[in-house]
């Protein structure tokens, strides 16, 4: 409380006494109050009666709460620490009653789990804060060493032996196992080739190409997916990762059925779509808050930068669009934007076209379309995105970064977690809009498009099927999704799903994909019902006899609808090509020119680095 406010005369008590003329101090009454005719008040506004007794306690409080908070600083840090080990302790009793109560479910191991990684997170932190500087100085005071004849000699000599030997395997692999019991995928290993032939032919400079990079970027691309898609546990991982993700995305429903009611599905796209990419967006933004988002991307990027060699903005922003969009990978490299080389810049924008943000994944999952693979595309993506960059548009300047780098991720301007959450779920609103307006213009554009090239089909007798977007997109894009792997019979319908998603944007694809995953599910189901043959083509749709069912657009195998998930899974289109501009140009304004020139081959890049990762799902793709 302010008593300066309450009572200004208050102020006298707080000065030194002052002498009159006579040498004395002041006279009382002088605290009074002068009324301009030489008479005194002695009544001061709040020194007598219940005001005074009241001045009296809160100035009391309030001396007592500074004395509180003096003693509180002083042993700040005692009470810090005890607070925490006292958390722990009863954070771990938690957990030991909780492991003696019910171990062995699906549910202890999930406890167990994030224990793990709150203490490694915890531990990591605790040593960075204490020993970072030292650590620091001991990576600069090796800088000799590391640059010496005998270290370079060294590297070289272990660099070609891992190359040979992850090479040997690679190839061993795909004789063994795939070559001889399903010939049919090495489909997939022609489509790598060509997609990488054609892009060193086309590169900036091909003298210049790091193929260290190059080979790394589709050997971690490869053995990610032998993690996923070959081995048990691998498999049983992510697809546990996806259930995961999926029962966490269901918790929008409390806020989808509040703000809507349980008649959202009537508008299923705008209102629990959007629902999901707000909250999803807000959980982001409190793990940004926390430090999270910052310290797991910090060690992928690390990761990235070692086994590829990439300077270390280019490793934490790939690492950075497997969470977060296209344009905020970038804004936690800010301060290092306007010194990059361009083709440092030029790996960023790959990186973002290639990948997709955690916040439209949950939308991506209500189409249908597998958690798991979805999560694994993502994560292959970030590799193919900076080989195919390096391949594209390798490095001819002399780079300004440096292993401090790691240290300029920038964090939010929260104060606390609940500004984090409500921060993020406005943010959401820039997201929500931009794909609710995109996919309303977009599909209105298909639509008139088509009418368009229907009218002009028809005026020369071509009809039946009518001349439109999709039927151009099926031939000319047929070599692609060939080559990666589509079996022959699906790959005009997955060369469709490509070129509506370069075209338009991923979310129209997406949607159209999930109309062919659910025709394949509703086959499935009547098939195991009623006779296996008891249904039949009728152009491009099935009809099912028994119950009249129409199919439309008809199926695809469940091996096309994997090799279309990955193809599918990136910002790589081009509406996409304004957001990038914009965001860059916000960030780093005198590069805007330099990124105008090369944001299209950026954009290109994109899309043939998830068709990359679509090739190898197509190679190690095995049914059940």
């Amino acid at each position: 409380m302010d008593t300066d406010v309450i009572c200004p005369e208050l102020e006298v008590s707080k000065k030194e006494p002052s002498n009159n003329e006579n040498g004395g101090v002041m006279q009382e009454e002088e605290a009074g109050r002068n009324h301009g005719d030489g008479s005194y008040d002695n009544t001061t506004c709040c020194h007598d009666g219940k005001d005074s007794d009241s001045v009296g306690v809160g100035q009391a409080i309030m001396s007592m709460r500074e004395r509180v908070y003096v003693a509180f600083k002083r042993k700040e840090k005692v009470v810090n620490t005890g607070t925490a080990l006292l958390v722990i302790l009863l954070y771990f009793a938690y957990i030991a009653y909780a492991f003696y109560y019910r171990f062995g479910d699906e549910g202890s191991w999930r406890l167990l789990g994030v224990t793990a990684f709150i203490v490694l997170y915890i531990t990591w932190s605790r040593l960075h804060g204490v020993y970072g500087e030292q650590m620091n100085a001991w990576w600069k005071r090796g800088r000799g060493f590391r640059n010496s004849v005998t270290a370079r000699r060294s590297r070289l000599v272990i660099t070609w032996v891992l190359r040979i030997a992850v090479f040997a395997f690679l190839v061993v692999y795909v004789v063994l196992d795939i070559a001889i019991e399903q010939p049919e995928n090495l489909v997939s290993v022609a489509g790598l080739v060509i997609f990488l032939l054609i892009f060193y032919l086309t590169s900036v400079n091909p003298a210049m190409v790091n193929w260290h990079t190059v080979f790394w970027g589709i050997a971690l691309q490869y053995l990610f997916a032998l993690l996923i898609l070959r081995t048990t546990w691998g498999y049983n991982m992510f697809k546990w990762l996806g259930d995961r993700v999926t029962e966490f995305l269901n918790h929008a429903m409390a806020g989808v059925l509040f703000a809507f009611g349980t008649s959202y599905e009537d508008h299923f796209f705008a209102m629990k779509v959007s629902s999901i990419v707000a909250f999803f967006f807000t959980v982001i933004n409190i793990l940004y808050y926390l430090g999270v988002m910052q310290a797991v991307i910090r060690v992928l990027g690390r990761s990235l930068s070692f086994c590829m060699g990439t300077t270390p903005g280019e490793s934490i922003s790939a690492a950075a669009n497997i969470f977060l969009g296209m344009t905020d990978g970038p804004m936690m490299l800010r301060p290092l934007l306007k010194n990059m080389t361009k083709s440092e810049l030029h790996a960023i924008m790959v990186g973002g076209f290639a990948t997709i943000a955690g916040s439209v994944l949950g939308a991506y999952i209500t189409f249908g379309v597998p958690a798991n693979h979805l999560l694994s595309a993502s994560v292959m993506s970030a590799p193919a995105a900076l080989a195919v960059a390096k391949l594209s548009y390798p490095e001819m300047e002399k780079t300004k970064a440096s292993h401090t780098d790691y240290a300029s991720l920038e964090k939010g301007p929260e104060h606390n977690i609940i500004e984090a959450a409500s921060n993020g779920a406005t943010a959401s609103l820039k997201m929500i809009g931009s794909i609710l307006v995109n996919v309303i213009a977009f599909l209105s554009l298909l639509a008139f498009l088509n009418a368009m090239l229907a009218w002009i089909g028809y005026r020369v007798g071509i009809h039946d099927p009518d001349l439109s977007f999709e039927l151009i997109c099926s031939y000319v894009l047929f070599p692609v999704s060939f080559f990666m792997g589509v079996e022959t019979s699906d790959c005009r319908k997955v060369a469709e799903l490509v070129g509506v998603k370069t075209f338009t944007n991923e979310f129209i694809a997406y949607s159209k994909l999930k109309v062919l995953i659910a025709n394949r599910k509703a086959l499935t189901n009547y098939t195991d019902v009623y006779n296996a043959t008891d249904w039949y083509w009728n152009n491009n749709d099935i009809i099912l006899n028994t119950t009249g069912q129409v199919l439309d657009g008809g199926i695809i195998s469940e091996k096309s609808e994997i090799i279309s998930t990955y193809a599918l899974c990136g910002f790589a289109n081009f509406g996409s090509i304004g957001i990038t501009l914009g965001g860059f140009g916000a960030l780093a304004p005198t590069r805007r020119p330099e990124l105008t020139k090369m944001v299209m081959r950026a954009m290109i890049c994109g899309n043939v680095a998830c068709f990359l990762t679509a090739c190898i799902a197509g190679l190690l793709y095995k049914p059940v």
